[in-house]
């Protein structure tokens, strides 16, 4: 079992078939077709069923996908880990979601390329159980996460700062004029919603808790939210971080929700038996020096 024969086996999973795949590794098809075929004799059963010009994947290629992740994962630490040089690089696989990517990560990213610039990022964005899961598989090396704090069994997670949350309107809007919301006032109006699975949680749970019944409209955007609440198409919940300019300007009001003791945290996660390499080590150890300062 050689490491190009994972590699591949990993390709075809994750390209969704041999052609992709030899397009993606730049090989023939006849390597890729060997490369499994060596890897299938040597395990001694199939690891895909061909239906037509589909494949997929065998109980058996299954079993192996995450054996095989694991595998190229510590093949990658251990050529890391000797490589001697004067030069901290590498590669980092860098997950967070949007609301992070747009408004902490800039910074960070901008002092961390000045004083490490042989060192490659790719950023995935996510929601935050796509994020945890991507840990877990080592499609990951670390990760911010925006939630509540949950212990993992599998992940080393430490917080770097609470997040308030508002419930934002439009300063002309009716409910800006009481002095408190609550859920009972939210009846009627049109909800513009965050992904499920992240702080709208909280605000749903208090509606369903007191039986209110809104309209929703669902985002992946935050900026479109942002512009839609500003247009008067309805009220939202998100962080202070996300709308701290457009409360400053006077375009969207923070009304004054009952709940609002709610917090999520911006956290920063990598598996427990992650290896860190020189150059995770100095990014860490920057987004802590920003997080410092965050308060």
């Amino acid at each position: 079992m050689e490491i190009r024969q994972l590699k591949t086996f990993i390709s075809i999973v994750e390209n969704g078939g041999f052609t992709r795949a030899s397009e993606h590794l730049k090989y023939t098809q006849g390597t890729i077709t060997h490369h499994i075929q060596t890897l299938e004799e040597e395990l001694n059963t199939p690891l895909f069923d061909r239906l037509g010009k589909k494949v997929f994947l065998t109980e058996a290629g299954r079993n192996l996908l995450h054996y095989a992740k694991e595998i190229l994962r510590l093949s990658q630490e251990a050529m890391e880990s000797c490589t001697i040089s004067d030069q901290i690089s590498g590669t980092i696989r860098l997950g967070a979601n949007e609301s992070l990517l747009v408004y902490r990560l800039p910074s960070i990213l901008n002092e961390f390329r000045k004083t490490y610039p042989q060192v490659h990022i790719e950023l995935f964005p996510g929601d935050n159980d796509e994020l945890r899961y991507k840990l877990k598989e080592g499609q990951l090396d670390i990760s911010f996460l925006f939630d509540v704090e949950r212990k993992d069994k599998e992940l080393t997670i430490f917080k770097l700062i609470s997040e308030r949350l508002a419930l934002l309107a439009r300063p002309s809007h009716p409910l800006a004029k009481k002095e408190v919301i609550t859920p009972s006032d939210l009846q009627d109006q049109t909800l513009l919603l965050t992904e499920p699975g992240s702080y709208r949680d909280f605000l749903e749970h208090w509606l369903k808790n007191e039986g209110v019944t809104c309209s929703r409209i669902d985002f992946w955007n935050i900026e479109a939210i942002k512009q839609c609440v500003i247009s008067g198409l309805g009220i939202s919940y998100l962080s202070y971080i996300s709308v701290k300019e457009e409360l400053k300007e006077g375009k969207l009001v923070a009304l004054p929700w009952i709940h609002k003791n709610e917090f999520v945290t911006t956290q920063l996660a990598y598996h427990k038996d992650k290896w860190i390499s020189p150059a995770m080590y100095k990014l860490i150890e920057t987004i802590n020096n920003h997080a410092e300062k965050w308060n």
